[in-house]
């Protein structure tokens, strides 16, 4: 069974992270499939809305540390990469399903979301900095946005966890629900606009993201190049290498 399930219903295509075993971390093959998903869904007239979700427990655990490790993102064209620029730039409206922890990219990616629904155990994360990187999709843009800088700061810099509360206080989330509840509430409201005609959809998401939309592509085009960099140095070395071996990380020395 693949780890991507891809499921097109009444004008809504359904991309859900199913990877139970390995709390959905996301590998390069998984980030490939979403791309394509993305892209096929694009081009598919019938297709009005994509929703992405997870399971009632875990959204995702970020990147699968030994396929990144692996198969590290070399330059614009890695999967995950390729990934995020489609998800950026996607006309259709993007509706997203949370619950349990979203880490690292499970958060990032839902800052380009148009509606996200959060069930009350929904943790998101960025720990970028306690894995010797940067930030990844325009998040070092859109946090500070949205958050405001000191909040953005504390997420960013420290990498704590913020609650759904906290979320939907700042205006990430929508709505926060039982987590039995969210993948049907995300479904409904994909079915209401998957109602509605996909031009005014298309134009009226166009022009609130134009103001910024080509900030948000030279931001992650701008992460990319140094989180390139950064896989290379003594940070994320130590970082990789106290997590793959169970320990906590020693930075005294970077």
């Amino acid at each position: 069974m693949s780890d991507i399930l891809v499921h097109t219903e009444a004008g809504v295509t359904t991309l859900t992270i199913h990877r139970p075993d390995r709390k959905n971390s996301i590998t390069s093959a998984m980030y490939g499939a979403m791309h394509e998903a993305l892209a096929a869904a694009q081009a598919d007239t019938t297709v009005r809305v994509v929703v992405f979700q997870g399971s009632e427990t875990i959204f995702s655990a970020g990147n699968d540390i030994g396929d990144f490790l692996n198969t590290p993102p070399a330059g614009p064209d890695a999967p995950v990469f390729k990934f995020l620029h489609t998800l950026a730039a996607f006309p259709k409206p993007v509706v997203a399903a949370v619950c349990g922890p979203a880490v690292g990219i499970g958060t990032t990616m839902l800052f380009h979301c148009d509606l996200v629904y959060a069930g009350d155990n929904a943790a998101f994360s960025m720990p970028f900095v306690n894995l010797g990187l940067c930030p990844e999709a325009a998040s070092s843009l859109l946090v500070p946005q949205m958050l405001g800088y000191h909040r953005a700061a504390e997420a960013l810099l420290l990498g704590e966890p913020f609650m759904a509360e906290a979320a939907l206080e700042v205006g990430l989330v929508n709505r926060v629900v039982p987590p039995s509840e969210v993948n049907a509430l995300a479904q409904a409201q994909a079915r209401k606009l998957a109602a509605k005609p996909l031009s005014s959809l298309m134009q009226t998401k166009r022009l609130m993201k134009m103001g910024q939309q080509a900030q948000v592509l030279a931001q992650m085009k701008e992460e990319g190049t140094v989180f390139g960099r950064m896989l290379t140095e003594p940070a994320a070395k130590e970082a990789f290498g106290a997590f793959m071996e169970k320990r906590k990380p020693d930075f005294s020395k970077v």
